[in-house]
């Protein structure tokens, strides 16, 4: 007998339609997959076998062949257990395979019979909805996930017993986490704000600048300045989520496992921070069942790069791609694999080995030391940043001031304001934020003065900026602008987005 079961799959960040067909007939009794299968989907034949016997199925001795439709593409993953044992339910003719036709079924089996969560449910719900699915079987720890997708009927089911009571009575019987409304994580208060900051008035300016534009931005200084303190509140300023936003944000997290246990999904924005021994795999994504890396998961958030010039030189070069595409492209021998990268890179370095560079008189750096530890930052990577600003020391009197600063909150609305400029200027548009600006929109929104451009004309030669650099000039100062409300790009504008280009001439052009 043959029956068929609608499941699905995962490659990369996107799910995939997967048959899983199973026909019973005579032969010499045993259990045969084929379908390009990975070790995990190999092994399903020993998991399901023993959780049917322990959840009291009893099965005659006959050839079972079990096939995982495409073929051609390799499955991964233990999401496929449970329409397996459900597909070989129905072809013994102890289930009717008639009530899953427009049914998915998705789900890793315990050894008595017990289903449990899989990864990368938003992916494979929203799959199942494009196909045509009008409801999903899924883990009941993943029922909370899987109805962030409207327009499906999601069912959580317990265990194999659970499904068999189901397929018998299915308009009696309800689990009760089918009825659960979708839930995100809770946006609490953050437990840091710019209020505790003392001091460094040009590094906040500075941060404000970027994430009103969505600007890259690099902190050099010497140790001990608040570079990783200003860095960590960055996303107390960031604008709050979409539901959009949140449910790509929570995508990626899926798909590595990370979402909370309970099931909510996650509503503040990343703030990524790796260790600056990490590898690149690791950072931009891969493996062998590529995985997203640290840039993806950063995405729609901040990638904190400290101590930025520790990190390996080859790591640091492959970001220059997704700086520029907002997006990392993974080919592979089975296929090619995107993961977004629209992330907001924050960067922070010492100027030297010691961190003390250019006061001589702490600093026992050679030249060629100096030289050698800033030139692990390239001038290509260089140019992917929008705003350099510089970590002076904080006098004793700063520290002690009792001066109120200003709030995240305050910064916030000014941030917020920015970004609705931005929003209704790029509408009809495929792009978000001032960053983003290709060739055709810094002509038409980020025209000059005639006297502008003329003094930028100078600029241009005697900083020896590149052709990236000067359209990075504008798109900043375009931001400003916009957090001035100010329509046309003013003077004052220009010179405070040249500013921030300057410590690259004094720090590795000198």
């Amino acid at each position: 007998m043959f029956s068929k079961v609608n499941s699905m799959g995962l490659h990369g960040l996107e799910g995939y339609p997967v048959s899983v067909e199973v026909d019973v007939g005579d032969g010499l009794p045993g259990i045969t997959m084929v379908g390009a299968l990975a070790s995990e989907v190999r092994e399903a034949q020993d998991r399901v076998r023993i959780a049917l016997k322990n959840s009291g199925y009893q099965f005659r001795p006959r050839k079972v062949t079990i096939n995982l439709s495409p073929a051609d593409i390799r499955k991964c993953g233990t999401g496929f257990d449970f329409p397996i044992a459900m597909g070989m339910l129905c072809a013994y003719g102890m289930a009717d395979s008639r009530k899953l036709e427009n049914a998915a079924l998705i789900g890793e089996l315990g050894l008595n019979g017990e289903l449990k969560p899989v990864r990368g449910i938003l992916s494979l719900v929203f799959q199942a909805k494009v196909q045509g699915c009008d409801k999903c079987f899924l883990p009941c720890e993943n029922v909370r996930e899987g109805q962030a997708i409207e327009g499906i009927q999601i069912i959580g089911i317990a265990s194999l017993k659970e499904m068999g009571t189901f397929l018998k009575n299915p308009d009696l019987y309800m689990p009760k986490e089918s009825m659960a409304e979708p839930d995100f994580e809770s946006e609490d208060a953050y437990n840091v704000d710019y209020a505790e900051v003392q001091g460094q008035i040009l590094m906040k300016r500075a941060v404000e600048v970027a994430v009103a534009g969505c600007h890259n931005l690099l902190f050099i200084g010497s140790a001990g300045t608040g570079k990783s303190m200003i860095a960590e509140r960055i996303p107390t300023i960031m604008p709050s989520c979409s539901r959009q936003e949140q449910l790509e944000i929570s995508k990626v997290y899926s798909i590595c496992g990370l979402l909370p246990q309970n099931g909510k999904l996650l509503s503040r924005r990343p703030f990524r921070s790796p260790h600056h021994s990490i590898t690149g795999a690791a950072l931009i994504g891969g493996g062998r069942n590529p995985m997203p890396g640290e840039l993806s998961l950063a995405s729609g958030g901040v990638l904190f790069l400290d101590e930025f010039p520790e990190f390996s030189k080859r790591v640091i070069e492959m970001m220059r791609q997704p700086l520029e595409s907002r997006r990392v492209v993974l080919s592979r021998v089975s296929g090619k694999y995107e993961f977004p990268a629209e992330f907001m890179l924050v960067a922070a370095m010492n100027p030297c080995p010691c961190g003390c560079y250019p006061d001589r008189n702490r600093c026992r750096c050679t030249r060629q030391q100096v030289k050698n530890y800033l030139g692990q930052i390239s001038k290509p990577i260089l140019d992917r940043i929008d705003i350099c600003a510089e970590a002076v020391p904080v006098s004793f009197e700063e520290l002690r001031r009792s001066i109120p600063q200003e709030t995240s909150a305050e910064i916030k609305r000014r941030v917020e304001r920015a970004r609705e400029i931005q929003s209704i200027r790029f509408a009809k548009t495929e792009i978000h934020y001032n960053s983003q600006m290709k060739e055709t929109h810094i002509r038409r929104y980020c025209r000059l003065e005639k006297g502008d451009e003329q003094f930028f004309q100078r600029v241009y030669g005697n900083m020896n900026l590149s052709a990236r650099a000067y359209t990075r000039i504008l798109k900043v100062a375009r931001t400003i602008a916009d957090l001035d409300g100010q329509e046309q790009i003013g003077h004052e504008h220009l010179c405070e987005s040249i500013s921030y280009r300057s410590l690259e001439e004094k720090y590795w052009n000198s």
